[in-house]
């Protein structure tokens, strides 16, 4: 079994989308929150089932996608490291050139 470790900035992204939706409902946003962890928990005995992102189809990160949730991480041995959490309709390599 791998272990899965969350990133800080990966747990500040996901608090901020999900203080966002509680703004409207706060229990769609608790759904979400509770959603997002059980699906990253089956990570622990499935390390590889996340899909590889379709803008880095030779990259090693992978991801969960959890509406409105994309998670990626990576795998190294027995972690799965969480790192980056985004809202589907955000545009991945923007992003990231934005945040350079």
């Amino acid at each position: 079994m791998a272990e899965v470790i969350w990133t800080e900035p990966a747990l500040q992204q996901l608090d901020a989308i999900a203080e966002y939706i509680a703004l409207d409902n706060a229990a769609a946003a608790r759904d979400l929150v509770q959603d997002v962890f059980n699906k990253i928990e089956r990570l622990e005995s499935f390390p590889a089932s996340g899909r590889i992102p379709p803008e880095l189809p030779d990259s090693v990160y992978r991801e969960v996608v959890v509406p409105p949730c994309r998670i990626f991480y990576r795998q190294e041995a027995q972690q799965v490291f969480v790192l980056f959490v985004m809202r589907e309709e955000r545009q991945l390599r923007s992003f990231m050139l934005e945040n350079r």
